[in-house]
C-alpha cells in the first residue's frame, strides 16, 4: 500500500512567527514516521509538508498566492528558498531516525497552464519508492503561465501526488482533531463540501492556500480515503487507523 501524509504548516512551524520552527512538534511527527516504518506498518510512503511560517510569510509579503501571480524572480526565489530551508529542516530530522527521506521540489518540475490547471509528473516520485525511498514534497511556487509564479499549496501537491503514484491513503496531520462542526465537534465523516461548508472557515495565520476550506475541497477529489486529525493520532493513522474525519468524495 502507498500512503501519503501531509504535515500542515501549522503542526511543525509556528505560523504567527516569520521562518518560526516547531521543533518540539517536528521531532514528533518524525519519531512516528521512523517508528511507522521500522514497524512495517508503512512502506511505500510519501510526505508532503505545507509551508507554515516560513514559505506563506514570504508569499504574503509579495502578494503571491494560488490566484495572484508574480513576474519577479526575487519574490519566487525568496519564497522557494524559504520552503527549501524548512524541507531541509524536516529532512534533517528524518535522517536523524534512520528515514531514507529525499526532497522533491516542485518549482523545478510542476507547471500551471493559462487556465491554472496544474501539472506535477510524478514518475521521479514513483522511482523512488521503488527504490526504498520517502520522497519529501511540499508547498512551493510553480511556473503559471501568463503570471510569472504563483502558489503550489502543500495540499495540491497532496492530491496530484496521491493521483500520480495511486495512493491507497491520505492523511492531514492539522492542529485540528478533525473537521468541526459548529458546536466544536469533530464530524466523523464528509461525502461532500456543502454537507460542511458554514462549518469551514479560513486559517487563523496568515496562509495564502485556503486554510481547512481548502484541505476538504482537494481531499474531496481524490480517489483514495483521506483522514484529517491532529497530531496526537498520527501515530494512529500510520499504523493503519483513521482518525478525526474521514474524507470520502
Amino acid at each position: 500500500m502507498t500512503t501519503v501524509l501531509k504535515l500542515g504548516g501549522s503542526v511543525i512551524t509556528d505560523k504567527d512567527r516569520p521562518e518560526a520552527l516547531d521543533g518540539p512538534a517536528l521531532d514528533a511527527a518524525a519519531d512516528a514516521v521512523a517508528d511507522a516504518l521500522a514497524a512495517g506498518d508503512v512502506a511505500d510512503l510519501v510526505v508532503v509538508h505545507g509551508g507554515g511560517s516560513f514559505g506563506h510569510h514570504h508569499a504574503s509579503e509579495h502578494g503571491v498566492s494560488k490566484t495572484d501571480g508574480s513576474a519577479d524572480a526575487t519574490a519566487a526565489v525568496e519564497i522557494h528558498a524559504a520552503m527549501k530551508t524548512l524541507n531541509e529542516f524536516v529532512l534533517s530530522r528524518l535522517h536523524d531516525r534512520g528515514v531514507p527521506a529525499v526532497p522533491v521540489h516542485p518549482f523545478s518540475a510542476a507547471s500551471r497552464d493559462e487556465t491554472a490547471a496544474l501539472d506535477l509528473p510524478t514518475r521521479q516520485v514513483e522511482t523512488m519508492l521503488g527504490e526504498g525511498f520517502v520522497p519529501v514534497l511540499h508547498g512551493d511556487v510553480v511556473a503559471h503561465a501568463g503570471e510569472g509564479v504563483t502558489i503550489l499549496s502543500g495540499d495540491e501537491a497532496v492530491g496530484a501526488v496521491a493521483e500520480g503514484v495511486g495512493a491507497d491513503r491520505v492523511g492531514f496531520c492539522s492542529t485540528v482533531p478533525g473537521v468541526l462542526d459548529d458546536a466544536g465537534d469533530v464530524v466523523p465523516e464528509i461525502r461532500s463540501y456543502e454537507a460542511v461548508a458554514s462549518s469551514l472557515g479560513g486559517s487563523d495565520a496568515t496562509d495564502v492556500t485556503g486554510g481547512m476550506a481548502g484541505k476538504v475541497r482537494a481531499l474531496l477529489e481524490l480517489d483514495a480515503p483521506a483522514a484529517i486529525f491532529g497530531p496526537e493520532a498520527l501515530e494512529a493513522f500510520l499504523a493503519g487507523e483513521d482518525p478525526g474525519t474521514l474524507v470520502r468524495g
